[in-house]
């Protein structure tokens, strides 16, 4: 998929945020992310992490690490550790059609954003 490469290499290009959004389930998010959502129609990932938010391993924890993982046959398991390797959420999705094979995001204080945006 050409999306693929074309979208690694434009994410690539945000390493700051002009502006901040606010989810309605209260996590904000940058520039980037809302590039990725609105390219790859994934703003359905935002919802996914902003929901799991209240959940008390996951919000303990100011910085938290999300990798999203898409296998061949659309099923995609998606994860966060604190950063230091300890786990505090796992999920599977059922469907996907996200176009990448996987992506890393972070949380840091309660906002959600690429790594080249940390």
């Amino acid at each position: 998929m050409e999306i693929t490469s074309d979208l690694k290499q434009e994410l690539e290009q945000f390493i700051g945020s002009e502006q901040l959004y606010r989810h309605w389930l209260r996590l904000t998010y940058t520039d980037g992310i809302k590039y990725l959502a609105e390219k790859a129609q994934a703003y359905w990932l935002i919802d996914y992490i902003a929901s799991a938010q209240p959940l008390k391993a996951v919000r303990c924890e100011p910085f938290q690490v999300w990798r999203l993982t898409v296998h061949a046959d659309r099923k995609a398991e998606i994860a966060a550790d604190d950063g230091n390797g300890k786990v505090i959420f796992n999920g599977k999705i059922p469907y996907t059609d996200f176009p990448l094979i996987e992506i890393k995001l972070y949380v840091a204080d309660g906002t959600l954003l690429l790594p080249s945006e940390y």
